[in-house]
C-alpha cells in the first residue's frame, strides 16, 4: 500500500491554527516570583548562581564543579572520591574526571589511605591552594552581591534555614 502525500507529509508543514505564542515570565514574575513552589524557587536561584560562578570562574580554566570539590578538600583534607562526591552532589563518575584533571593540572595529589590501601585520599597542592585563593576571591564577590540586600541577622536566618531544609530532608531519606 502507498502512502498518500497527507500521511508522508510532516506535520510541520501544516499551519498550525491555535492560540499565539505565549509569553514566558522572567525571574521574579508568576510562578518564577512569590507565587512559585519553594522547590522550584530554590532550583531557579541555583541555576542563576551557578551559571554566574561559571562565567566568574571561566577565565582560570575552573569550574563550579571543579571549585566545589576544591573547597571541599580545602576544608577536609584527604577525603575519598567517594565521600567528595557525597559532599559535592556530584556522581562518583563525575568526580572522578574532576580529579583525574586536578591532579593532572597539578592542583591535588593523592595519598594512599594508611589502613585500607584500595582507598585514594585526595589533598591540595600549593598549587591547588593558590588556584582555589583566586577562586574564592571571585566567589566571595558574588556572594556578597547575593547578600546585598540583605543585614547580618537576615543572612544568618536564610542560612540557618537552607542548612535546616537539607538535614531534615536528609533525615526524611535515611528513614526506611
Amino acid at each position: 500500500m502507498r502512502k498518500t502525500p497527507d500521511i508522508t507529509r510532516s506535520k510541520s508543514r501544516r499551519k498550525a491554527a491555535g492560540p499565539a505564542a505565549v509569553r514566558v515570565p522572567s525571574p521574579g514574575e508568576g510562578k518564577r516570583g512569590e507565587e512559585g513552589y519553594l522547590g522550584y524557587l530554590l532550583r531557579q536561584a541555583h541555576a542563576a548562581v551557578r551559571l554566574t560562578m561559571e562565567r566568574t570562574l571561566a577565565d582560570l580554566g575552573v569550574t563550579s564543579p571543579q571549585f566545589a570539590v576544591l573547597t571541599m578538600l580545602k576544608a577536609y583534607p584527604g577525603l575519598s572520591g567517594a565521600d567528595v562526591a557525597r559532599l559535592t552532589f556530584l556522581t562518583p563518575q563525575t568526580v572522578g574526571v574532576i580529579i583525574r584533571n586536578l591532579e593532572r593540572d597539578g592542583a591535588i595529589e593523592m595519598t594512599p589511605h594508611p589502613v585500607h590501601g584500595r582507598i585514594q585520599q585526595w589533598t591540595l597542592t600549593p598549587r591547588g591552594t593558590t588556584l582555589l585563593r583566586a577562586c574564592r576571591e571571585r566567589v566571595i564577590a558574588l556572594e556578597k552581591r547575593l547578600a546585598d540586600s540583605l543585614d547580618a541577622r537576615a543572612e544568618a536566618s536564610i542560612r540557618r534555614w537552607l542548612a535546616g531544609i537539607a538535614a531534615d530532608l536528609q533525615e526524611d531519606q535515611a528513614r526506611p
